[in-house]
């Protein structure tokens, strides 16, 4: 989990460098491990990064990465087929200098433009700047697992990966957006585009933004959508391979890191099959459980069950009642309901 946040001067006012770096500020609970920035020669472009080291933890993998000074990109995620790809564009003639799937997607936008989105399988949001074409390009990934949070009048344009970053910002006047609320309450989630502030939108998933700043537009497009078209007829037995199969791949993809790999554990059916096949992947897989002292609503000694099953590096916690106490942090950290 990184944290990603960026402004385009849509006028010929230049970037407060201070408002970049309290905008990272606001998001270094999500990336420990660094910060970086960038800024145009004119200063009306600025990009920030707070990272969290998953792949390549060399400094080669500082963001925002520069792609031979054309293309700068902030980025939030994983894309677990980024191996794959690279050796493809190595046949290609691309060469790369690290070893991170970061690197991989601006070539992938190097080589296919916007249409790079139908080669990536992952998680992920991202900001590009492209210099050639004075144009941002932003994405987010086919479920919005990924958040991203945009301003936009004729004066800036404004991304984050959450609120706080954007309602510190001296453009935007904070203004509770009623409707967003009303479908708050009714729904217990903030459908897209809206966040709960008047003028500040979810980019929604599956879907990419591109800023055209010499013209101040800003425009969205639709990239995938699910289709119910094509129809399967398998027998129970059939049905059941697939899936295992299906599932072992996805967990397979995820299990690309140069860190420690965990998961938590609750001890029902999901998170169970997840770390019966990690163990199959990787010789020791560290569990977190989270339990409570209500035996009614402890479900630990499954879980506990599971961790032995598989021999899992287990740890156990036991959740006590201070909601009331915990509640500023907790609307503070959650904004609105929606994916990391």
């Amino acid at each position: 989990m990184c944290g990603i946040a960026g402004k385009i001067s849509l006028t010929d006012k230049p970037i407060d460098e201070g408002d970049i770096k309290r905008m990272t500020e606001t998001l270094a609970h999500r990336g420990p491990d660094d910060e970086g920035y960038y800024f145009s020669p004119d200063r009306r472009i600025a990009l920030g990064h707070r990272r969290l080291s998953i792949i390549d933890l060399s400094p080669l993998g500082h963001q925002p990465m520069n792609w031979q000074n054309k293309y700068w990109i902030t980025y939030n995620g994983e894309v677990y087929n980024f191996q794959e790809k690279r050796e493809e564009l190595k046949r290609e003639g691309y060469h790369f200098t690290s070893k991170t799937d970061t690197e991989v997607i601006l070539a992938l936008y190097d080589r296919y433009g916007v249409d790079c989105l139908q080669h990536l399988r992952g998680m992920f949001a991202f900001a590009i700047y492209d210099s050639t074409k004075q144009q941002l390009f932003c994405a987010r990934d086919r479920l919005g697992k990924k958040p991203f949070k945009y301003y936009a009048d004729d004066n800036v344009f404004i991304f984050a990966s959450e609120l706080k970053a954007i309602l510190i910002q001296p453009e935007y006047h904070r203004e509770p957006d009623y409707l967003a609320i009303h479908h708050y309450l009714t729904l217990q989630y903030t459908p897209a585009p809206l966040t709960g502030f008047k003028g500040i939108k979810k980019l929604e998933p599956a879907h990419y933004l591109l800023v055209d700043i010499p013209r101040k537009k800003v425009t969205t497009h639709p990239y995938w959508q699910l289709d119910f078209s094509q129809k399967l007829s398998l027998s129970e037995e059939e049905w059941a391979q697939r899936i295992r199969e299906k599932l072992n791949e996805a967990v397979r993809l995820r299990m690309i890191a140069d860190v420690p790999l965990g998961a938590f554990l609750s001890g029902g059916v999901d998170s169970s099959a997840i770390v019966g096949l990690m163990s199959q992947h990787v010789p020791h897989v560290k569990t977190f459980s989270i339990g409570f002292k209500e035996e009614g609503y402890n479900e630990l000694p499954y879980a506990r069950q599971v961790a032995e099953r598989f021999k899992t590096d287990h740890t156990e916690f036991i959740v006590e009642p201070r909601a009331i106490e915990l509640l500023p942090m907790l609307v503070h950290q959650y904004e609105d309901i929606h994916c990391e």
